[in-house]
């Protein structure tokens, strides 16, 4: 009997012993999911459409791996609706299980999807929307940007129309929360007078009204930011009006590699606000503009470049951290080292989660084979962390 009980527990303890190195193995051959929710249909399409191939793009660069595990990607459309946008990303949470999200493009829709994320305890990498309500003292340690905080990139235009000398300025922009990080941006910086604050609603795409006020108000500028098809119309509409040869035109996402195919010679000599250009001038640059070209027959934006420095902010972590994931505290300190090589150069967490880096005036310009891209005019700022990051405790 005693024999037998001995087999017996040998028995039980060579299988505890299999089960045990098949779960480890079984472990190590998991795969990084991460789930992308961008706006893949109707006026900002082409801006998701960007990020989406330039988060696919850095994933091909890295050999589908990081950390030695596949990665596994999968994307989803939220509409540009927050309601959608919940529903999508549930389901990568719990029916997909992913290990990172990463998305949205429009702040109105990171506000719909931060919470579910955040309180999952998964970690949300935005490649592009960096509202100023998760900047300050609602940071959270499973939040990261790979873009910038909102009313950086807009402050660039008041801080220009400042130095120029501008006295009145007429401001157009969408009605969230975005448009509204926009108005606030520019006022850091510019002191005149701002004769109009125009909330368009988001999705407009005829601005004739707004082009006849302008054009009776006489402003020294206007100042907007109109992303995607909004931003191709006012263009258009613009120049039409024979308002561009009167009243200078500085905008934020509104002339950029997302929307320049479609306005063409219309946006030639505008200018922008931006932390990127596809003629920066440093090696990681060049190689992923062309790459870009080659791949989806496309000049990319910010939103391309954003999203493929986001893949590369994830594949640091895992890389760090041996595929290991378990850990949340070790994968948030992971993700704010920051350790990876930024095709836009210097860059690094403040302690918001919000990228330092440098930004630019650019302007728009017509290339040797016939195609469209912004370019670096000038520095504006360098190393510039927002304003909101005092307010963080530090995570």
């Amino acid at each position: 009997m005693k024999k037998h009980l001995k087999l017996a527990g040998f028995a039980a303890l060579m299988g505890a012993t299999a089960m045990s190195v098949l779960s480890q193995s079984a472990a190590a051959q998991e795969k990084i999911k991460v789930g992308v929710i961008v706006s893949l249909s109707g006026a900002g399409a082409v801006l998701g459409q960007q990020a989406r191939d330039g988060f696919n793009l850095a994933v091909k660069d890295l050999g589908g791996k990081m950390g030695g595990k596949d990665v596994e990607v999968v994307v989803v459309d939220d509409e540009l609706k927050p309601d959608v946008a919940v529903t999508k990303v549930k389901g990568l949470l719990e029916r997909d299980k992913v290990d990172f999200v990463v998305g949205p493009i429009f702040s109105n829709i990171l506000q719909a999807i931060h919470k579910p994320v955040t309180e999952n305890k998964t970690f949300l990498i935005s490649p592009n929307a960096g509202p100023s309500s998760y900047a300050g003292k609602e940071c959270n340690p499973y939040f990261y940007v790979t873009s910038y905080q909102n009313d950086q990139i807009h402050q660039i235009l008041g801080n220009v129309a400042q130095k120029r000398g501008y006295k009145k300025i007429y401001l157009i922009t969408p009605n969230y929360q975005a448009g509204k990080d926009f108005v606030a941006g520019v006022k850091m910086d510019f002191k005149g007078e701002i004769v109009e604050e125009s909330y368009m609603p988001l999705g407009t795409l005829d601005f004739q009204a707004e082009l006849s006020k302008i054009a009776s108000m006489k402003p020294d500028a206007v100042l907007t930011f109109m992303p995607g098809g909004m931003g191709v119309n006012l263009v258009k509409q613009y120049k039409q009006a024979g308002l561009l040869d009167r009243i200078p035109f500085l905008s934020t996402f509104t002339v950029d590699e997302s929307t320049l195919p479609a306005q063409q010679d219309a946006a030639i000599g505008m200018f922008g606000g931006s932390n990127w250009a596809p003629n920066l001038d440093n090696a990681a640059n060049k190689k992923f503009v062309a790459e870009y070209e080659k791949a989806y027959n496309s000049v990319p934006a910010t939103y391309a470049f954003q999203a493929y420095d986001a893949a590369l902010l994830i594949n640091s972590a895992v890389t760090a951290l041996k595929g290991d994931l378990s850990d949340k505290t070790k994968v948030a300190a992971a993700l704010k080292k920051a350790d990876f090589p930024s095709i836009r150069g210097s860059f690094k967490f403040s302690n918001n989660g919000y990228p330092i880096q440098d930004f630019y005036l650019t302007k728009v310009a017509k290339r040797a084979d016939g195609k469209f891209q912004t370019e670096i005019a000038e520095k504006v700022f360098s190393n510039y962390a927002d304003r909101y990051a005092k307010d963080c405790a530090a995570q």
